[in-house]
């Protein structure tokens, strides 16, 4: 099924609403090896980097959801 502009909006909106962005940046070349690390661990650089942070931060995985005021 193809993805339509209609859910390309809808999700763009919501992910909007939902999430704050934080660009992150690394030496040149370092992205392949984090990519193969991450992968390695079954995750996505996103889902590597937001552990590592919650960890650091002491919190739960319900914790790191909640969204703070």
């Amino acid at each position: 099924m193809a993805y339509s502009e209609a859910q390309k909006r809808a999700t763009m909106k919501y992910n909007a609403a939902a999430y704050d962005r934080i660009e992150l940046r690394v030496p040149k070349g370092r992205k392949a090896d984090i990519e193969a690390h991450a992968k390695g661990k079954g995750e996505s650089i996103n889902g590597l980097v937001n552990a590592l942070i919650r960890d650091d931060m002491g919190l739960s995985d319900a914790e790191w959801k909640e969204a703070q005021p």
